[in-house]
């Protein structure tokens, strides 16, 4: 408390004049020792008497001596700078208003040795050395910024001049805005880009960026449609009236997370205390920050016992050992969950994930624009989001080539499918890809009715699935046909044949189903026994599954099906257990949810731990009206999908078996009479027998049983799945009418 009372005198003395106040004396010889350094003296008075107090009262602070260190430096390297360069005297007088005598020692004793030049320079690489430590980042890190900021300078600097070079006054509109109407219509292409009729050129592209200096004002449309013809990839450009969307139009850009290198050096040093402490000596050798969890690198260390001889033996820290004492890491770093991965695959590090103190947005438009994905040439390459060193993390769906998505609810799970959608929206028209969607919630998928890909209007009935699933199994063996008749392997060759002789294309066929669960409690035996056979055979073919669910059970996720479907992405569950039937391994119920999760590809055992992609409302809305808006400015094309089955839109006029999708009404009355013979016969009646029964399926079997009820056959549905209650007995047959003899 005392030097806080001495701390506010000095202080008070050098703002009212130190002539006239009480330590006068004391102030007058801080000056002439330090100079201008004597306004840093109340601060470190106060700073001493402040830690002194919370010390007494009970707080244990922790003293950055670095910084302090470093500052100290600062201080001393600042009074021998100003004592040389403003060339004071050495009185008392010229000392109290540079450096002080400090300063004057310091600078003498350099010059001494190294002349006044010398002296300059080592002063000044003193301070760059010491400002690091004081800010708490590398020097690296500080050149880094110094960088941005001088470019930051210099773009201010470019559009000022702009604007000057323009007539455009300070504190007018911004130099993008000035040149929005040309002064004359730009002259035509020699040979221009063939482009969809409904669209002109796009002002977009021309005001991303703001002109710079050197280009002059009537060029600026030739840079402008240079950069937008660079942007779109090749597999962009196609032939044909469609026109894909263009990422800066439909979707958004998002603010990345600031990496907090302090923070970041004080949860290493707590890891190596921590371990250390328990007997496991380790060090950190690299930090991977990431948007949602940042992964430390820990080197195993040896550890020393004394054998029977008396020799020392050194032996190398196991990982089971660092595996061990995950609990124990949460509890120092106050983060919990933590996941280890032992070890980090193609390094020789054990990994440590924790979790961000604010975790980052992955957009989906900054995984679009990455190089990792627009090196892909697929047609079904989509971005799955950002691994734990913040890189792109993308997939080809034609070599996974089924993707299972499982998460408990508000993982992240419908957000995925939705941004796996986007991704192929926004790479491929309809002439290349075509997409069935099954929604039983009726809200998830049901805003993209409408667009052209649709082979038919998302399913939310769940007895017309099973009809769907089976229209794929003969899609799936009339493409076959085609692929013999040809002589082609897969899609791809059978494409490059075909358009080669200027004939149509074969599309892709992507369907993605939403919530598996619900068509399992439905018709566990067709839905699984068509799901398998399309991920064993189909993708040849060019036919992809995706399926979701948010119930990762054993009778959900059956065997066959997970043998079928390599490719997984698991968010977070709630046990163990749910993460060992999706991933055969636990790990999921560590995850932190809102899109974290843990990506099993099928070329590879190990897990990739990934934040996945965000899309929002308003860019899903941006992608669907752009694919509407050019269904219905097309020629000879429409928005609007016929109503009905699926039947109603083949992709081909005269598909064989696409009639029998669904069996007609009046087919149903032919079957009537023997199903009330055989409920009657057997007194059973659920929709299974007469399945078996009658060699149909399970739509039919379901109309036949409606019909049965509504003549007063068969009682109404029993909870739990149970038989109907038959409610007439058999007939009696001419055998049983004839009198005995």
């Amino acid at each position: 408390m005392a030097l806080l009372v001495v701390a506010a005198l000095i202080f008070l003395g050098q703002l009212t004049g130190h002539k006239a106040h009480l330590a006068a004396g004391l102030l007058e010889r801080l000056h002439v020792a330090l100079g201008w350094g004597t306004y840093a003296v109340p601060l470190s008075v106060a700073a001493v008497g402040g830690w002194l107090v919370a010390l007494g009262l009970g707080y244990r602070l922790t003293v950055p001596w670095p910084r302090l260190a470093g500052g100290a430096t600062l201080l001393f390297v600042a009074l021998a700078l100003t004592q040389r360069f403003r060339a004071l005297p050495a009185t008392r007088a010229g000392l109290a208003r540079g450096g002080g005598a400090l300063g004057q020692a310091i600078d003498g004793t350099l010059a001494g040795a190294l002349g006044g030049a010398g002296a300059a320079v080592v002063l000044v690489a003193i301070g760059l050395v010491a400002l690091p430590a004081v800010l708490g980042i590398t020097a690296a890190e500080l050149v880094a910024s110094v960088a941005s900021a001088l470019a930051t300078v210099r773009r201010a600097v470019a559009r000022l001049a702009v604007a000057q070079q323009a007539g455009v006054p300070d504190g007018a509109a911004p130099a993008f805005e000035a040149p929005s109407v040309p002064a004359s219509p730009p002259a035509p292409d020699p040979a221009p880009t063939p482009a969809p009729p409904a669209q002109g050129p796009k002002p977009t592209p021309v005001v991303t960026e703001p002109p710079v200096a050197k280009a002059p004002a009537p060029a600026v449309q030739t840079p402008a449609k240079a950069a937008q013809t660079e942007e779109i990839p090749a597999w962009q450009v196609e032939a044909g009236p469609w026109d894909v969307p263009r990422f800066d139009d439909v979707l958004l850009t998002y603010q990345d997370g600031r990496v907090n290198v302090a923070e970041l050096r004080e949860k290493s040093r707590l890891i190596e205390h921590t371990l250390i402490s328990l007997g496991v000596p380790v060090s950190v050798v690299e930090v991977n920050p990431g948007p949602a969890v940042t992964q430390f690198g820990l080197e195993p260390g040896f550890t020393e016992r004394t054998n029977r001889q008396g020799r020392t033996v050194r032996s190398k820290v196991k990982v089971s050992r660092i595996q061990g004492l995950s609990n124990d890491l949460a509890l120092a770093l106050a983060a919990s969950p933590i996941r280890i991965e032992a070890p980090v695959p193609g390094k020789a590090v054990v990994g440590v994930e924790v979790p961000n103190s604010t975790p980052a947005i992955v957009g989906l438009r900054g995984v679009l624009e990455s190089p990792e994905y627009r090196a892909q040439r697929s047609p079904l390459a989509v971005g799955l989001g950002r691994d734990v060193s913040g890189e792109p993390v993308v997939a080809d769906l034609g070599t996974l080539p089924h993707l299972l998505i499982a998460g408990s609810t508000g993982s992240g799970k419908s957000v995925c499918v939705n941004s796996l959608i986007a991704c192929l929206l926004c790479r491929n028209s309809p002439e290349m890809l075509r997409l069935l969607m099954v929604d039983p919630k009726r809200v998830e998928l049901s805003g993209y009715n409408g667009i052209p890909h649709l082979l038919a209007p998302v399913v939310v009935d769940m007895a017309r699935v099973v009809g769907v699933l089976q229209w794929l199994l003969r899609e799936m063996d009339q493409r076959y046909e085609r692929l013999a008749a040809a002589g082609a392997r897969n899609i791809d060759g059978f494409n490059v044949r075909v358009a080669a002789r200027g004939e149509a294309t074969m599309p892709f066929i992507v369907c993605l189903i939403d919530e598996l669960a619900d068509l399992m409690m439905v018709s566990s035996e067709e839905v699984e026994r068509a799901l398998c056979r399309l991920a064993q055979m189909a993708r040849a073919t060019g036919i992809h599954l995706v399926v979701a669910t948010q119930r990762p059970s054993v009778d959900v996720v059956t065997g066959l099906i997970k043998a079928n479907f390599p490719a997984r992405i698991a968010f977070a569950v709630s046990s163990q257990t749910d993460s060992r039937v999706i991933l055969d391994t636990p790990g999921a119920e560590k995850l932190l949810g809102r899109g974290d999760g843990l990506y099993m590809a099928p070329d590879s055992p190990k897990l990739e731990r990934i934040q996945g992609c965000w899309v929002s409302d308003e860019e899903l809305r941006g992608i669907v009206r752009h694919w509407k808006t050019q269904a219905g400015t097309q020629a000879g094309r429409t928005a609007t999908l016929p109503e009905g089955d699926l039947v109603q839109q083949p992709l081909w006029p005269g598909s064989p078996g696409a009639e029998a999708l669904e069996a007609p009404a009046e087919a149903a009355d032919e079957l009537l009479e023997e199903a009330i013979a055989i409920v009657t016969t057997q007194q059973r009646a659920s929709t299974s027998y007469l399945q078996r029964s009658l060699k149909i399926g399970y739509s039919r079997a379901s109309r036949l049983m409606d019909a049965l009820e509504k003549r007063g056959i068969i009682g109404p549905p029993v909870e739990g799945n149970r038989p109907r209650e038959v409610l007439v007995q058999s007939a009696p047959t001419d055998d049983d009418a004839r009198p005995d003899a």
